[in-house]
């Protein structure tokens, strides 16, 4: 059975829409408002592949739209692991009345949500006291390791290509993303294993002095886990990290551009990486030979390949 979604019509009226959103951005708005995905809770599963087919936009398009309503606009949360998403005025706008039959829809799809997170970030704004309580009560439950992150969730550009004419669900779109990455999955349960990785990288980064408090970045950085080409994502992003403590570039623009760098050069494991310092290593030392021959400038040992000191 179809649903229906009703946009209130002071949504025109929103300061935000009014005043800072383009007419693209008012475009993907009322899609996130009114979507098939949606729910009565304000939270639900939905990927960005389906985003671009249903909106008929590529997944550069819809990364860049992600990125403005995450960061700029703060609308929105996103999961990258359970592919959930957040409205954050869901509960002011949509969460007003009440009754059995709500709250008993409410309860059930409350159930389904993986990263109780979401809801607290829902609850902030809803003001129907009798679903605040409902709410609430599913916030202090025991909760998965990726709620460790209490701010934005944001996704990096995806490698795949959408077919073109091909429907894209979340089924189809999981077994498309497993079979660009078939090396990096836990075939039992790939998404607890995707959860001890966000816990490595998460304290990694705690603990070297990356930003305790910097939940943005954090979001950012485990994006990759999902959206590279590369075959080992957790272990290639704690090489970053430790690289750019090597060169005191504790900031998430150097650790990206690390990654990217890689990227470009089809680095795609651990291995590839160290044989490549390595190279990198005799070439230095040789050059640093020369140089001090000559009253020379030394070069750094640890060298990333097409990266600047002074990238941001």
């Amino acid at each position: 059975m179809a649903k229906y979604r009703m946009v209130r019509t002071d949504f025109w009226k929103n300061p935000i829409v009014l005043e800072e959103m383009t007419p693209e951005d008012k475009y993907f708005y009322l899609y996130l408002l009114t979507n098939s995905n949606t729910t009565q809770i304000g939270i639900y599963k939905i990927t960005k592949k389906q985003m671009a087919f249903d909106l008929g936009y590529s997944l550069e398009g819809v990364q860049a739209l992600m990125e403005r309503f995450i960061q700029h606009h703060q609308v929105i949360r996103y999961n990258p692991a359970t592919r959930e998403l957040a409205i954050k005025n869901w509960g002011k706008e949509n969460l007003h009345k009440t009754g059995k039959p709500v709250l008993d829809c409410i309860s059930i799809e409350l159930k389904e949500v993986e990263d109780h997170s979401m809801i607290q970030y829902v609850l902030e704004f809803i003001q129907n006291q009798e679903i605040r309580r409902l709410y609430e009560s599913y916030c202090g439950r025991e909760q998965m390791v990726i709620e460790k992150l209490e701010d934005d969730r944001y996704l990096e550009p995806e490698c795949d290509e959408i077919e073109e004419g091909l429907p894209i669900d979340g089924k189809k779109d999981e077994q498309l993303h497993q079979s660009s990455h078939p090396s990096k999955e836990d075939k039992e349960n790939p998404f607890l294993q995707n959860q001890e990785d966000v816990k490595g990288i998460i304290e990694f980064w705690d603990t070297n002095g990356f930003g305790l408090t910097n939940v943005n970045a954090k979001e950012q950085l485990l994006s990759w886990l999902n959206d590279s080409n590369f075959l080992q994502p957790k272990e290639m992003i704690l090489k970053a990290l430790k690289i750019a403590c090597a060169n005191n570039k504790r900031r998430l623009s150097y650790v990206v551009g690390v990654l990217k760098n890689w990227e470009n050069e089809s680095l795609l494991t651990v291995e590839e990486i160290d044989s490549y310092q390595e190279k990198q290593t005799r070439a230095v030392k040789n050059r640093q030979r020369i140089d001090s021959s000559h009253g020379g400038r030394p070069v750094p040992d640890l060298f990333v390949p097409g990266l600047k000191d002074d990238d941001e």
